[in-house]
């Protein structure tokens, strides 16, 4: 496997930042002002509403279409999805996806498109050219952001026609995860290269994994109709009052940390978290910990299992078992 480590651009580039259109600029200043949160409930309202079982195909059907979702891998047929939203969270057909057979090697944890990879540097990570956020306030906590310094970073982006389950990356347990409410801001290009602090800013459900790789961070962020997140590493998270089937995007509720004593053990394909429509994933890794394959770039297309990277030999890992 071709792998990189010193050809990671760094985290800091001395660059301007590339704004998106006037007219893209416009709009996002716009949702910065409206109440993106009721306004991501009511959408989320409307993705729930039954659909009678006649219309499925056809309503579903035409919306795959427009979004170029490939409906060959979806474990069910059209007509067993009861509502938008049971579509966008559909499970992938079993065998459509492979993972790796060595513990050492991390895998991508969801389809999608590689946003920024780099390096966290001086508690920075790259967000888009020109624009970097504090890995503390990401993670919402100083302490942990420290252990990052100097890491592999690495963000990947959902759209639409994208499967929405994030999978575990590599073995681990998990002690801590965090809710940490906030905005609801598209997390298309436009707004990445635009809002400053976008996915710090915005609200998300995170957990540490630590095994064979050391300890990853699993950051998944929300958007503007993508405030629904659920966490199948704690089915309970999901079902307090007033939560329904997720664990974001309610009225009312402040950050929370839960700890697990015993942890949470995971393994590699293991279903993680749903984002009940897309969003983006942050994974962050700890120094000497996972060399990068080459072809993990910017910009380029990945898919659910493959490799994204090997541990580097320098570090010797504890077992997972």
């Amino acid at each position: 496997m071709t792998t990189r480590q010193d050809q990671i651009e760094p985290a800091i580039p001395d660059v301007s930042p590339e704004l998106p259109s006037g007219r893209w600029r416009t709009t996002l200043a716009l949702l910065g002002r409206l109440p993106q949160g009721a306004m991501s409930r009511a959408f989320g309202a409307v993705a729930d509403v039954p659909l009678p079982r006649g219309v499925r195909r056809q309503v579903l059907g035409g919306f795959a279409r427009a979004v170029g979702a490939d409906l060959s891998e979806a474990e069910r047929p059209l007509e067993d999805y009861p509502s938008l939203n049971a579509f966008f969270t559909r499970r992938l057909r079993p065998g459509v996806r492979s993972w790796p057979s060595d513990a050492t090697v991390a895998a991508c944890p969801v389809d999608g498109a590689t946003g920024q990879v780099g390096r966290v540097r001086d508690g920075q990570v790259v967000q888009a050219k020109g624009r970097w956020y504090s890995a503390a306030e990401l993670l919402q906590d100083s302490e942990e952001a420290r252990r990052f310094e100097g890491g592999v970073f690495l963000t990947l982006y959902l759209s639409p026609r994208d499967y929405h389950r994030i999978h575990v990356p590599t073995d681990g347990r998990i002690y801590t995860a965090r809710h940490i409410p906030g905005a609801l801001l598209p997390v298309n290009q436009a707004a990445v290269a635009h809002i400053p602090d976008l996915f710090a800013r915005n609200e998300r459900l995170l957990c540490y994994l630590d095994g064979p790789l050391g300890r990853v961070a699993v950051v998944a962020v929300g958007a503007y109709n993508v405030g629904r997140i659920s966490a199948a590493f704690d089915p309970l998270w999901n079902a307090l009052p007033g939560r329904s089937t997720w664990v974001t995007n309610r009225r009312g509720l402040s950050a929370a940390t839960r700890s697990y004593n015993p942890p949470v053990r995971v393994r590699q394909g293991d279903e993680l978290m749903t984002f009940h429509l897309g969003s983006t994933v942050v994974l962050l890794f700890e120094p000497d910990r996972l060399i990068l394959r080459e072809s993990v770039r910017a910009g380029e297309p990945v898919r659910l299992g493959e490799p994204i990277g090997v541990a580097d030999a320098r570090y010797s890992a504890p077992s997972s078992s």
